[in-house]
């Protein structure tokens, strides 16, 4: 039975297409396991940018389930895929560190793996170009793929030839048919919004060139439930993937794993690297032994290990309120920093609203001049922060935590003080 809402802004009854889901997204199995369930929430990615919009909003269960069979954490499908990612709000290349991450990936994968003029790069879900610019930089020819038509056209005006289509089996087989493999196929943070799985994993096994290497990273389940990454979990992230379980997936589409690099980015994700199982002829790096014995020691092959993440969050969500109602008790002024969507599952969760953070700001101007769903919380621009002088900032994005003290460092002027809210509320230097 859904359990009630978390907070009282979460009056409205969820509004959707599904119903609750009972069997596993890839393997079928009967799903019986709540994982978390954090009560109604709107989609993350849905600002809000009038009064009307308030009224209209929207709010789904937001529930997550794992599978006894191949421990996939995942949540229901409450909205299609093409009303979150047709015209999207999130736009890759405003990360000054993750531009830095993905051009160090495409100077070691040029070199580790040989790709030039000859070859043939293909990114699913290439946002604005972030990443395939580096390549283009490099002579390398490549191709985007991008669902959200307003963001692949700013790729476009980077040089980057993008189409505009969710990626599958038959979208693989059209690009097959025009005579395209991928000698390399990039997925960065695109595997968890994809509700038909094997859909998208087929399509990749099909698209890939028989000596070609797939890399896809994605947030790691161990590192979520460890560091309690409540904000982790939204509607657009329809799974949750432990090595162990994304290892099954894979397989079942005829691709193994070589190897693997535990990364720091988006609060601790991994990189995958695959090839076909027949005609690949990497060999499987220690890594990849040592991270799935890693994952069953500690308890991510026995279902009853899932059961202790719920009780946490609740902790995490009680920290945190008690620090923003202590700071409104002293009169202290605290304010937000991003707009991202793990903030907006963090925010509704714990029921706070612009009663306890006043404003957020953010670097993207498709979100300035919004409300953060759900939590009506107004998005200004950042110089807003150097006018209404803070005594504390929030960092949403604390993942990004070191590049946004950097940004904001004149804050310090007055005293302001940075805080991150996961696993608990503390202050960063």
């Amino acid at each position: 039975m859904l359990k009630e809402a978390a907070s009282p802004i979460n009056l409205k009854a969820p509004i959707g297409h599904a119903t609750e889901l009972s069997c596993c997204r890839f393997c079928n199995a009967p799903l019986e396991r709540v994982f978390i369930d954090l009560g109604l929430s709107p989609l993350a990615n849905s600002y809000l940018r009038d009064e009307k919009a308030k009224q209209d909003e929207r709010f789904f269960p937001l529930r997550a389930y794992v599978c006894g069979e191949c421990f996939l954490v995942q949540l229901e499908e409450w909205e299609a895929p093409e009303n979150i990612f047709g015209d999207y709000a999130y736009f890759s290349s405003y990360s000054d560190s993750w531009l830095q991450h993905v051009k160090s990936y495409v100077s070691r994968v040029i070199e580790r793996f040989g790709i030039g003029a000859g070859s043939k790069v293909v990114e699913i879900a290439s946002n604005d170009g972030y990443l395939l610019q580096y390549f283009v930089e490099a002579d390398v020819p490549v191709l985007g793929i991008e669902p959200a038509q307003n963001v692949a056209a700013v790729a476009r005006t980077k040089g980057i030839p993008t189409r505009v289509e969710f990626f599958g089996e038959r979208a693989a087989r059209t690009l097959r048919r025009e005579g395209l493999r991928a000698d390399l196929l990039i997925g960065n943070n695109v595997l968890a919004h994809v509700p038909n799985l094997n859909d998208f994993v087929k399509g990749m096994s099909l698209l890939l060139a028989d000596s070609g290497v797939i890399t896809m990273e994605f947030p790691h389940l161990m590192r979520l439930f460890d560091e309690c990454q409540i904000d982790t979990i939204y509607h657009e992230h329809f799974s949750y993937f432990s090595f162990i379980a994304v290892e099954k997936i894979l397989a079942a589409h005829g691709l193994r794993l070589f190897d693997v690099e535990e990364l720091p980015t988006h609060g601790g994700s991994l990189r995958i690297y695959a090839q076909h199982a027949n005609e690949g002829w990497h060999p499987i790096s220690h890594r990849v032994l040592d991270l799935r014995r890693r994952e069953i020691d500690a308890g991510y092959a026995n279902l009853d290990h899932y059961d202790a993440f719920e009780e946490r969050a609740m902790e995490t969500r009680k920290k945190l309120l008690s620090f923003l109602e202590e700071a409104k008790r002293q009169g202290k002024r605290v304010v937000g920093y991003g707009a991202p969507a793990k903030g907006n599952t963090l925010l509704n969760y714990c029921g706070i609203t612009a009663d306890l953070i006043e404003y957020t700001v953010d670097r993207n101007p498709h979100k300035q001049g919004s409300l953060l769903p759900g939590s009506h919380i107004p998005i200004y621009e950042p110089e807003r922060i150097n006018v209404t002088k803070p005594d504390y900032i929030l960092i949403l994005p604390w993942n990004l935590k070191r590049e946004i003290v950097s940004q904001l460092s004149f804050a310090r002027s007055w005293g302001a003080q940075f805080v991150v809210p996961i696993p608990e509320p503390r202050i960063v230097d």
